[in-house]
């Protein structure tokens, strides 16, 4: 049979890097960035229009150090070299990657460049069996209820079907999503996770779906969207419930057709990517009242699965205090090593209206404010102790004047507030006041950034 043409097969550089399930990046003698492939993209958040020219270590968020030289002498010396360090994802958490640098020479003109594989070697490390929290690999649980959805797990990680997880905020949507990712097939792609709640319409559009050079004010470069940057791999839509309809009809599109069109392109893209749904809300309430369309629900509602609330998880409240106490005492470097009976008796009886993550951002303050070796209930928050009917002490009688934790907003907290919704709306009020109404300082003042300050303040019906 003849072989019509194949010589002269030339396919796009970039085009064959998309397919590598692995992050390359082409950098130049300065170590600055020429290029780099769709999984380096997801792993990092930034397209490569946008960092074209910037110094490698300044996009990939890593500590290189002296292994800059290693860097260098290999492309004065023209032998590959391998390396292994932690990268920041796009979640600002640490990957354990190993970098390999292999010099090449271009044909014509003799320049030489440097290509970059990042390897994600996470799972080849030891743990010790310990699994980090806030991650995939932090489903703890013992009770029946979270038994039953570990034995889910392999059959909706072997499939490509929709998945839809419902669950009160807090107890760990986003986690369940991302083990069903890396139990797939698709592990080795990127998982991508998007807040459908946390941005107004048009800027969701965009950050969901990409957009071309002048489609709007501001539009300077073409921007892949977060479905592109997740091909091959999944993407989480959390808050579903709170995506506008007009967006509902073109994830629809996407679902039926696997392909759309970026804000302002009169072309098409098409992507193979797994989509994984989460809500706080009832979705069948909200197909009954118009906000969200019942053609979508069914094909979101493929195979479901709901995460109980922590109140609901017999025994598990005491195997996530003492993972979570271990976690901050040695992220703080501090001696807490345990909880006082009375501390104990009183987490075990709490509601927890925010679930898991409630109790971890309890642990944490405790493990904060704690100067000894065992917590007590002095060194729980206000509200917990308002709620079991315990007199508190105030953030200044629990924290010595002049430490950094005193003098915050945390001290206008009610002593009464019986729910982190009302502790988290009296804070942001309070951060408010404090900078003279500036959105941009109080999101400092309060650690978050902007657009987390934005979706809380839209939550609370605060303006």
């Amino acid at each position: 049979m003849e072989n019509r043409g194949n010589e002269n097969f030339c396919p796009d550089l970039i085009e064959i890097l998309n397919g590598v399930p692995h992050g390359i990046a082409l950098v130049d003698q300065d170590l600055r960035i020429i290029m780099m492939n769709r999984f380096l993209e997801a792993l990092t958040g930034y397209s490569g229009e946008e960092v074209r020219g910037i110094y490698c270590d300044h996009v990939l968020r890593t500590g290189f150090g002296r292994n800059v030289q290693v860097f260098r002498q290999s492309l004065d010396s023209g032998v590959a070299c391998s390396i292994e360090g932690d990268i920041l994802g796009l979640n600002r958490e640490k990957i354990p990657m190993r970098f390999t640098a292999t010099p090449v020479v271009e044909r014509t003109g003799g320049r030489q460049a440097l290509v970059l594989v990042l390897e994600d070697i996470a799972d080849c490390q030891k743990t010790g069996g310990k699994k980090e929290a806030g991650t995939a690999k932090g489903l703890l649980g013992h009770s029946p209820k979270m038994q039953e959805i570990f034995e889910l797990l392999p059959v909706l990680a072997h499939t490509d079907s929709s998945v839809l997880i419902t669950g009160e905020t807090g107890t760990g949507k986003d986690i369940l999503a991302e083990a069903v990712h890396l139990a797939s097939r698709r592990s080795k792609y990127p998982f991508i996770k998007v807040n459908c709640g946390a941005l107004p319409e048009s800027l969701l559009e965009s950050e969901l779906f990409g957009h071309v050079r002048g489609a709007f004010t501001g539009a300077h470069a073409d921007k892949h969207g977060m479905f592109q940057l997740a091909q091959g791999g999944t993407i989480f839509l959390t808050e579903i419930g709170d995506l506008p309809l007009p967006l509902q009809v073109k994830l629809l599109t996407v679902l039926d057709d696997r392909e759309f069109f970026p804000l302002g392109s009169q072309k098409k893209v098409r992507v193979d990517v797994r989509l994984i749904t989460g809500t706080h809300r009832d979705l069948k309430q909200l197909v009954e009242v118009g906000r969200f369309r019942e053609d979508l629900f069914f094909r979101l509602n493929v195979l479901r699965v709901h995460l109980p609330p922590l109140r609901e998880r017999d025994g598990d409240v005491r195997l996530l205090i003492d993972y979570f106490l271990q976690m901050f005492a040695a992220s703080f470097k501090k001696n807490v090593k345990k909880l006082s009976s009375r501390a104990l008796r009183l987490l075990g009886g709490y509601r927890y209206p925010g679930n898991v993550r409630e109790l971890r951002n309890i642990i944490e303050y405790g493990v904060n404010i704690c100067r000894g070796e065992v917590i007590d209930i002095e060194h729980l928050p206000p509200y917990v102790l308002a709620d079991a009917g315990t007199p508190p002490r105030t953030a200044a009688e629990a924290v010595a004047p002049g430490s950094p934790l005193s003098g915050g907003p945390d001290e206008e907290l009610p002593d009464n507030a019986v729910s982190w919704s009302s502790i988290e709306k009296r804070k942001i009020l309070t951060a408010l006041m404090q900078t003279g109404g500036s959105r941009t300082g109080a999101a400092k003042a309060l650690g978050w950034g902007r657009t987390t300050l934005w979706r809380k303040m839209r939550e609370y019906d605060l303006g």
